[in-house]
């Protein structure tokens, strides 16, 4: 797939988040700050998360990526890249 949009796949992100802890307010994350110990979500629902994105793009995001994937700009970045294709 061609032609991502950035701004789509951090809603994709957040709204992922949003339904696996709708007590959290992702908006109130830093970009760039570590997503998981800010929202107290613990590796169940970074699981879960990581779940909801794939169901909504149709990606596979295996479990030896997550570590990598700590911030929105983080999974914003990889979402899109990987949605773009090789």
């Amino acid at each position: 797939m061609t032609g991502t949009d950035p701004q789509l796949d951090r809603q994709i992100v957040v709204d992922a988040i949003a339904d696996v802890a709708p007590d959290v307010d992702p908006a109130t994350v830093e970009a760039d700050e570590d997503l998981w110990y800010a929202l107290e979500l613990d590796s169940m629902d970074q699981l879960r998360v990581m779940t909801a994105i794939g169901e909504r793009t149709g990606l596979d995001i295996p479990e030896r990526d997550f570590p990598g994937l700590l911030t929105l700009d983080d999974l914003t970045a990889y979402v899109t890249a990987r949605r773009a294709g090789p």
